[in-house]
């Protein structure tokens, strides 16, 4: 289910193409069929995927195979599926740390992203990037951003660039809850609004940022009401419920492509580990973590297809178990992948070749004899 705020009517605003003003109230969102099987099947599929994709990650920085730090999307995979189901092969997406399952979402494979994570030559960002730092230009995933909201102004130039050249793509651009507590959050939530971009920002609310909870750090904590400031339609939605977050992703994508509108939507993700796989999560007690476990997307999207005759449990165990050699098989891709040569260090700080660009390193002298 998905709790909706309208935007506040506008006074003659812009839309695209500069002709008309934009109407006073939105158009309803489309109506969707009823599922079909297969397609349910499908974001299961996906959303398991995800799960063992991110366990295995886990339990390769345990081992030292992956540096730095490692946030995972355990328990945010009805979210993530959902989300990307919403887009267009064509539509941009910008996303936070917290990035792997959507790059998998994304179209990524399993394999070049797992590569990443180990930092080899192989890997999404040529293994420079890491866990933090996935970017595709093919799938459009415009990168994963380890500064809490360093992606949303990005995104929101993007949503310009849109506009600017008259495109029908949407930009999407995934944020945690912390992040709607910075000045880029408003600063870009304002501009959007006043420039009429083709943007849907989404809050992933995990309950906690870092170890703090929303309500003891936010004097609103329906975080999605924050819209209203900048007269822009916003809704929350359970991130646990793969079609209820499709089908909200799929409303603010609609307002966001046909009328060039912003959107705000949150979803409500709790994540089922820490922080960060260091993170123990001792600040939540023993029934939070119980009620998280009974919350568990996953499960309970098994146990409905169960029930409602659509996946057996025997069909469950084959697709774990075919998922699972997938993961095993990218873990075997990354092991065996070299690592980047410290000669390409460079190669990747400009797109294009950029006059005087410096490529020495900080012991090289500055001039050679």
């Amino acid at each position: 289910m998905a709790e909706t705020v309208k935007a506040a009517p506008a006074r003659g605003r812009r839309t695209r193409g500069g002709k008309g003003a934009e109407p006073e109230a939105a158009a309803a969102p489309p109506k969707v069929p009823a599922e079909d099987a297969e397609t349910l099947v499908g974001y299961y599929r996906q959303m398991l995927l995800i799960r063992r994709f991110e366990e295995r990650a886990a339990r390769a920085y345990t081992e030292a195979k992956i540096g730095g730090y490692c946030h995972l999307n355990l328990g945010e995979e009805a979210t993530v599926v959902g989300l990307l189901a919403a887009l267009r092969p064509t539509d941009y997406l910008f996303a936070n740390y917290r990035e792997h399952g959507y790059a998998i979402a994304k179209g990524i494979g399993a394999d070049r992203v797992m590569a990443e994570l180990y930092g080899r030559s192989t890997g999404v960002s040529k293994g420079w990037g890491g866990s933090m730092h996935l970017f595709d230009t093919e799938t459009r995933l415009l990168g994963g951003y380890g500064i809490v909201g360093g992606q949303l102004p990005l995104a929101t130039g993007a949503a310009l660039a849109v506009s600017y050249k008259g495109g029908d793509e949407v930009v999407m651009c995934q944020m945690g809850d912390g992040t709607a507590a910075i000045g880029a959050f408003h600063e870009s939530l304002n501009i959007a609004g006043l420039w009429d971009l083709p943007i849907v920002f989404v809050v992933i609310n995990n309950g906690l940022g870092m170890g703090t909870s929303v309500e003891k750090s936010s004097a609103e904590p329906e975080l999605y009401k924050r819209g209203a400031a900048y007269r822009m339609e916003s809704a929350r939605v359970d991130g646990t419920d793969v079609v209820a977050v499709r089908d909200a992703a799929r409303a603010a994508v609609e307002r966001a492509r046909s009328e060039s509108k912003p959107y705000l939507l949150e979803t409500l993700s709790p994540r089922l580990k820490g922080h960060s796989v260091v993170d123990p999560a001792r600040y939540r007690s023993k029934e939070e973590k119980d009620a998280l476990k009974a919350a568990d997307p996953l499960a309970k999207m098994a146990l409905d297809l169960e029930e409602a005759g659509i996946l057996s449990h025997e069909e469950r165990e084959r697709l774990d178990e075919e998922v699972t050699a997938e993961v095993d098989a990218a873990a075997k891709f990354a092991d065996e992948s070299p690592e980047p040569e410290v000669s390409t260090l460079f190669d990747y700080t400009y797109a294009t070749p950029v006059p005087g660009d410096l490529r020495r390193f900080p012991a090289d002298p500055v001039f050679r004899s």
